[in-house]
């Protein structure tokens, strides 16, 4: 055979199959480990890129988005101190219509940052009188509320929910879920229900959100209308006016509270 030894010349003839595969190796090029990483690279960055996604938009990250925005609000609110408009007035450079609208989307940030309405109403009254303020003061009403449902409704829903247990939050969440627009017309019209409270209360309840803001645009217009003309009159306490606008506060907070008083044995848990 022509691959045998021979024992003659004590030499050793390869095969042709064994040279073949000898040279094919030899001439191959070298493979770079680079090259052999590039690929699981390219399958790892993927699926990390996707975790890193889902932990972004998780229901826990987005409502600590929403703490730190409203957090961020709160403290723009202390630093500039809306208050003083009720002391210092409205910048001269506005005035009419331009400045009852910029004030209505003042009014409506100012609300989402936890200023309390009563004293944004009376500062509409003392700026731009009775017509004019409630006017702005009505459309910064429903802009809040509309800013304040969305942020709860988009950051805080998902997060929040799980976490409504109990007999009275079950109960007031199947109310504002079953019978939306009576339970918030019932909350606008009483003034001891925090505005901040019932718009992310409705945000985390399946309240739809046109029955939200119908409501609380209808529920508003006496309280508001009231202390815009107590703000507009506060020059002459004694007027029938302000007078007038004192009743209107002061009798439908009565009424919800009688009402509220005898029908709290039906809030509870479904």
């Amino acid at each position: 055979m022509l691959d045998a030894t021979t024992r003659s010349g004590g030499t050793a003839t390869a095969s042709p199959r064994a040279t073949a595969t000898e040279s094919t190796t030899a001439t191959a090029p070298a493979v770079s480990p680079s090259l052999v990483s590039a690929p699981v690279a390219a399958a790892v960055s993927p699926s990390f890129a996707a975790r890193c996604g889902r932990a972004l938009l998780s229901p826990w990250a987005r409502l600590a988005l929403l703490v730190a925005l409203l957090a961020t609000a709160a403290t723009c609110v202390l630093l500039f101190e809306p208050q003083r408009l009720l002391t210092h007035g409205w910048p001269p450079q506005l005035g009419g219509a331009a400045a009852a609208s910029v004030f209505a989307v003042a009014y409506g940030l100012c609300t989402v940052a936890f200023v309390p309405r009563p004293l944004l109403n009376l500062a509409a009254g003392a700026l731009f009188g009775s017509q004019f303020g409630t006017g702005s003061a009505l459309t910064g009403t429903v802009l809040g509320a509309g800013l304040a449902f969305g942020l709860g409704r988009l950051l805080g829903q998902d997060a929040l929910r799980p976490l409504v247990r109990g007999r009275w939050l079950k109960a007031a969440d199947g109310q504002l879920s079953r019978h939306g627009f009576r339970s918030m017309m019932a909350a606008r019209l009483f003034p001891g229900v925090p505005f901040w409270a019932a718009n992310y209360c409705a945000a985390v309840s399946r309240m739809r959100s046109a029955p939200f803001l119908i409501a609380t645009a209808l529920g508003s217009i006496p309280n508001t209308a009231a202390y815009v003309v107590a703000g507009a009159r506060a020059s002459s306490p004694t007027s029938p006016a302000f007078l007038i606008a004192l009743a209107i506060i002061a009798v439908p907070a009565l009424a919800a509270t009688t009402i509220a008083w005898r029908k709290r044995h039906h809030l509870r848990a479904p």
